[in-house]
């Protein structure tokens, strides 16, 4: 894997700009902070984004994948605001289950998402090398 830095750019912080890489590319659709059987724990977003994050080092591991072979993350929230104000329990939820590494990222925030529950979901593109 390849993390593409051009000359002279800031380097991101908690993100990459780009990544190359080669092999079996699994897809994991948007998780939100529910568990296995769709029960919610806590209405923080923080705290979903953390079960979102184990949701989805759960379905790469059924595909042989883990965190670190994530290239691409899209994260989805309904408020730019919560989200902005809980940076620090986001990221310490992150490197909790993902580690410290950082794939190509993007964050939008949306109208809502389906489960009305949900302030957070996020989907990623994980590539296993061959």
């Amino acid at each position: 894997m390849d993390f593409l830095q051009p000359p002279g750019w800031v380097r991101p912080r908690g993100y990459s700009n780009g990544v190359a890489a080669k092999g079996r590319t699994i897809c994991v659709g948007g998780m939100i902070g529910w568990d296995g059987q769709e029960q919610f724990h806590c209405d923080d977003i923080a705290g979903q984004t953390r079960q979102a994050l184990k949701n989805i080092v759960e379905v790469l591991a059924e595909g042989g994948a883990k965190p670190e072979h994530i290239v691409r993350m899209t994260w989805y929230v309904i408020d730019k605001k919560e989200y902005v104000a809980a940076y620090k329990d986001i990221g310490t939820a992150y490197r909790d289950v993902i580690g410290k590494h950082f794939p190509a990222m993007a964050a939008v925030q949306v109208a809502g998402l389906i489960e009305d529950r949900a302030r957070v979901e996020i989907e990623v593109t994980a590539i296993v090398p061959d």
